[in-house]
């Protein structure tokens, strides 16, 4: 497999892609089907968010990258939700559609300076970028486009899966 090393992505599924993701036996499976989607890019229904996923999922839950930490909806953006891959070199996390629609929700209300705030709130110790202005800029742009990213998702009834490696 060519996974790219720590780039987030997030992709909005269709039932069928979902039903298969859920319903696969093990680790091993659910990679394939990951894969899969990777291969087909279908670049109106994924968003990358690079390296800001570690920021944004901080920002969003409780300033750490603990999965089921933080207040829902907003813990679901990034690493929250129900977990598919059981190693520790990958992150496979399944957003449901009726979630999706809860953090699209959650997420048109935040400002850039609540962002900023909840990312001051992170522990530049516990965090392995650049913690500071550029970081941040780079982090709200990216909060922008996966706001539109899950309205878009909610609007049409998707669940997301994000995906990274480790």
């Amino acid at each position: 497999m060519s996974f790219m090393s720590c780039l987030g992505v997030h992709f909005a599924l269709v039932d069928t892609e979902a039903q298969r993701l859920l319903a696969a036996a093990g680790s091993d499976a659910v990679l394939t089907i990951i894969e899969e989607l990777e291969e087909k890019w279908d670049e109106p229904w994924l968003f990358q968010t690079d390296k800001a996923w570690d920021a944004l999922h901080r920002s969003l839950s409780n300033g750490t990258l603990y999965y089921d930490e933080g207040e829902y909806p907003l813990n679901r953006a990034i690493l929250g939700g129900k977990h598919l891959y059981g190693g520790d070199d990958y992150v496979v996390a399944y957003v449901e559609p009726k979630e999706v629609k809860d953090v699209a929700a959650a997420m048109a209300a935040i400002s850039e300076q609540e962002l900023n705030s909840r990312y001051d709130a992170i522990d530049p110790d516990e965090y392995e970028g650049e913690h500071g202005g550029k970081d941040f800029e780079f982090a709200w742009g990216t909060f922008l486009n996966l706001r539109e990213f899950f309205r878009k998702a909610a609007a049409d009834g998707r669940s997301v899966v994000f995906t990274v490696d480790q």
